[in-house]
């Protein structure tokens, strides 16, 4: 379980919130006006009202903390810049900041931004998946149910093949390729013998692929 902090409650950060406490994930959402908190309130147990450029009382949070921050505000570009320096100068570990136009993603990266998303709906979901699982790097849903991920190979995975391992059978999901570097190679053999620099593209369901560790 990760400690997430959702700093904004418009339509991408309430989904956002949603989609990571539905995984498991504590979330903390804060925004200055009070009626979005209130309509957020039926979603998410932990919201505060204040205001996330002012520096006591973001200190208040203990940002340190928390192993994500999502600035989830698309509708002031200065105010999630200034956020943004805010939180790498109180020590956030990681920060996902929202952008609207190419020249504000330059910026929010120059400026302690970790990754920057053109946000919406299904963005904000992937996101979710993404960085709310320590295993996962990527995903594309299929259905609500069913996505194709890729995950990084697991330790005990190394030096041993897809028939060896059992994977359909032990762990519920299909293995459609491999990857090493930015090479894919689709449908490996069931002699394929995995190697530590590799990673690899599964289909299942988000619980049964969380659970390949």
């Amino acid at each position: 379980m990760k400690s997430i902090l959702i700093i904004g409650l418009g339509r991408f950060g309430r989904h956002m919130a949603q989609k990571f406490i539905e995984n498991g994930h504590e979330v903390l959402a804060i925004d200055e006006n009070e009626e979005r908190a209130d309509a957020a309130v039926g979603l998410i147990q932990q919201i505060m009202i204040g205001d996330a450029t002012d520096e006591r009382f973001m200190e208040s949070l203990g940002i340190k903390n928390f192993d994500l921050a999502v600035i989830a505000i698309g509708e002031n570009f200065q105010s999630v810049l200034e956020i943004t320096v805010l939180l790498k100068d109180l020590g956030c570990k990681y920060i996902v900041a929202r952008a609207t136009r190419d020249v504000h993603k330059k910026l929010l990266l120059r400026n302690g931004a970790d990754y920057v998303v053109y946000a919406e709906r299904e963005i904000a979901e992937r996101l979710a998946i993404k960085f709310g699982a320590d295993n996962i790097f990527d995903y594309i849903e299929l259905t609500p149910e069913i996505g194709i991920y890729e995950i990084a190979i697991p330790d005990k995975w190394v030096g041993r093949s897809i028939l060896d391992l059992s994977i359909r059978t032990k762990y519920h999901i299909s293995v459609l390729a491999t990857k090493k570097g930015t090479q894919i190679y689709p449908l490996p053999h069931p002699n394929h013998v995995f190697e530590a620099d590799e990673s690899v593209m599964v289909m299942g369901t988000f619980e049964d692929v969380n659970h390949v560790k």
